[in-house]
């Protein structure tokens, strides 16, 4: 049987090797102009990049470079430069968005996989065709569409992989489609600088251009002014579903340019979910404990598996991002020796280790801190906080680059997390 493949973000060359450590099968990431997140493609040199490609190879993944912005006629040139010099690193696909920049990849990089961007807004058959026929072997449909017309394009095309988005933001436009911050700020988000106006709060008036009378609309208490701000991606709970479906061939977490923990989470999730799905053991509590520790605007399933007129959940109009159920305290170097503190963290703090899926971390009890289970989770103490440079703290915090010994190995990039309370700000942030 072949199973559905979990695709992550890969913002940096950091996150590119923690999605896969925590279960990702592939990841995308872009370098230049050309990618939809140019501040994550800033992140990434040439230099990194092809590193990050054999990393993957040498794991059996893959990598798919994101060629996704709309090209101007005065970059085209550039555009050529580029797609030849993305191939020659042999990453596993292109990801395009428009018909010429599908078809110009096609003729100077014609072994390589075409998938073709969400932001082309495939929703139906025709739309699928025409693409396929031009060259795409997979195509990441709209974030509009439901599994009943994926059904409906792989029953005619049923070459054509197909590939949904399952976690992560929503844009406030159709699949993208978004003028707002290039009206406000000049940034383009079809060509990669979206400023995320929909996310800030705003006010509404009503102006009289008579009389040039400007009246402020004052809202209720618990009405909220966030009326643009998309409430956030979740679809663990719904993995049976989209599976059973046997149409999806991908599944995609969105967030190139979210934190290195969102990698490992989501990543871990999905893989657990992925494969619960496959062992008929599904627990969607499992999952969720996870993905409720993340920072995000609240969830929602949004329309695959539901129609939107049947949807009334999917704004947050309160807030624009609150804390999720954990902080991460630290995360652990690529040595596994020591981690660096990344929040107030005091000697006898309990801190959850959060490792990779089907890695080993020993059980501990030293003169550095003990490691212990409990309620099937595993937890770590420090005794001492034990600098690699010998020196002894007596709390550590975000700022402390100093990195702090562990009374024992562990995964690379584990990670160490508390529980929020109402002093760290789990409060919808305003």
């Amino acid at each position: 049987m072949k199973k559905v493949e979990l695709l992550s973000p890969a913002g940096t060359l950091e996150k590119l090797k923690i999605a896969f450590d925590f279960g990702a099968d592939a990841v995308y990431g872009g370098v230049s102009h050309f990618s939809l997140r140019i501040r994550s493609g800033k992140e990434f040199s040439m230099e990194e990049f092809a590193e990050g490609i054999a990393y993957a190879h040498a794991r059996g993944k893959k990598v798919y470079v994101t060629i996704n912005g709309f090209p101007f006629n005065s970059q085209l040139n550039l555009l050529k430069k580029h797609i030849l010099a993305m191939a020659k690193l042999n990453p596993d696909a292109f990801i395009v968005a428009t018909p010429g920049v599908l078809k110009l990849a096609h003729e100077l990089a014609p072994d390589m996989p075409l998938h073709l961007s969400t932001q082309a807004n495939v929703m139906n058959v025709l739309d699928a065709k025409v693409y396929y026929d031009m060259g795409a072997t997979r195509i990441i449909t709209a974030r509009e569409i439901s599994l009943k017309d994926l059904k409906e394009i792989k029953k005619e095309l049923p070459d054509l992989e197909l590939e949904v988005f399952v976690h992560g933001s929503m844009c406030f436009a159709y699949s993208g489609r978004c003028l707002i911050s290039t009206l406000q700020s000049g940034r383009v988000p079809n060509r990669g600088s979206c400023a995320n106006d929909c996310r800030f709060p705003y006010e509404m008036y009503a102006a009289n251009p008579e009389t040039g009378t400007l009246f402020k609309l004052e809202e209720d208490d618990g009405i909220g002014t966030y009326i643009m701000n998309a409430k956030d991606l979740n679809l663990a709970s719904h993995m049976k579903e989209i599976l059973d479906s046997g149409v999806v061939d991908s599944v995609k977490v969105e967030g190139r340019t979210k934190t290195a923990y969102y990698a490992a989470v989501t990543a871990k999730a999905y893989r657990m979910a992925i494969d619960d799905y496959y062992g008929d053991r599904v627990n969607n509590d499992k999952y969720q404990y996870e993905l409720q520790s993340l920072q995000n605007r609240g969830y929602t399933d949004a329309y695959l598996v539901s129609r939107p007129f049947e949807k009334h959940d999917t704004q947050s109009l309160d807030f624009s991002m609150q804390l999720g159920t954990h902080q991460v305290s630290g995360i652990v170097n690529e040595e596994g020796t020591h981690f660096l503190c990344k929040y107030k963290t005091l000697p006898n703090d309990e801190l959850e280790i959060v490792a990779p899926l089907n890695s080993h971390v020993e059980i501990v009890n030293n003169e550095i801190g003990t490691i212990y289970e409990r309620d099937g989770r595993t937890y770590l103490k420090l005794k001492q906080l034990l600098a690699e440079n010998k020196k002894v703290w007596d709390e550590v915090h975000s700022g402390n680059l100093n990195p702090i010994t562990l009374p024992t190995k562990l995964p690379p990039y584990t990670f160490l997390r508390i529980p929020s309370n109402e002093d760290m700000g789990t409060q919808p942030k305003k």
